[in-house]
């Protein structure tokens, strides 16, 4: 039996221990909950049309297409919630598409993020999601699209443990190193890039390898103080929060992992 990470996982761990135990291990639930929203979910896959489908014969679209693409995914959306994604889109189009000589067709979009990583006999599969995978003459670029209202960028050692999970797997899946990581604010047009390095791969290889010892032993999952605790949902069961923290409930526990070990 494999276990699942995902960067948002990692990043959990990172962060505290003691919470990615309440939450993963001990299924805690939390009423932390963000939904996509319909206008960002149209512009996702108005754009994963627009770079998939494009036929490639001409070097590039111009912008009737990204205007069909756009109405095939609009439905359901308000009035003015079309109007402002094709707003959106039509930024897009100047920003990114019209002044390129060609337009670059793409390795993969809306893909999926999968690996394996084997540490301490035991097997981790490594997933996640991208919205655009692109071939560079050194190496790859995965761009994320963020249709949010805010330019808002995580954390450096947030950052750092995304870049490195994916470099991790996408070498992998394709023989081919991380060159960027790349943030593209739709609503701003601002793409923020970030460059892959194989330190980001050995950081994350470290956290999995400390994730690993706790998850063999069930034990070590002590409690990371910092200014992540004013938002913890789970302060009431801490006892570096809480003068007389709560008693964590009993949950349907994961079955026990299963080593993998070689026999050859």
């Amino acid at each position: 039996m494999t276990y699942s990470i995902s960067a948002t996982k990692l990043q959990a761990y990172h962060r505290c221990a003691y919470a990615y135990y309440l939450r993963y291990e001990r299924k805690l639930t939390s009423p932390d909950f963000y939904g996509s929203a319909a206008l960002g979910n149209a512009l996702h896959q108005a754009l994963a049309k627009c770079h998939r489908d494009w036929h490639y014969r001409n070097p590039r679209p111009d912008l009737r297409w990204v205007h069909h693409c756009w109405d095939e995914h609009a439905n359901g959306l308000t009035d003015h919630q079309v109007v402002e994604g094709r707003a959106i889109l039509e930024r897009y189009y100047w920003g990114f598409i019209a002044n390129e000589v060609a337009l670059r067709q793409p390795l993969a979009v809306e893909g999926k993020i999968q690996g394996y990583l084997r540490v301490a006999d035991l097997e981790f599969s490594l997933v996640g999601r991208y919205d655009r995978l692109d071939f560079l003459p050194d190496g790859l670029e995965l761009i994320d699209y963020k249709s949010g209202r805010e330019v808002k960028l995580p954390d450096a050692a947030a950052m750092d443990i995304q870049i490195g999970l994916y470099y991790l797997a996408l070498a992998q899946t394709y023989h081919q190193s991380l060159k960027y990581l790349s943030l593209l604010f739709l609503r701003s047009g601002q793409k923020v890039q970030f460059a892959a390095t194989p330190q980001h791969q050995e950081h994350v290889q470290a956290i999995i390898s400390d994730l690993a010892v706790k998850l063999r032993h069930d034990r070590g999952w002590e409690p990371q103080p910092g200014k992540q605790c004013d938002r913890c949902t789970f302060a009431r069961y801490c006892p570096a929060v809480t003068a007389n923290p709560a008693i964590v409930p009993e949950t349907k526990r994961k079955p026990q992992l299963q080593l993998a070990l070689n026999f050859a």
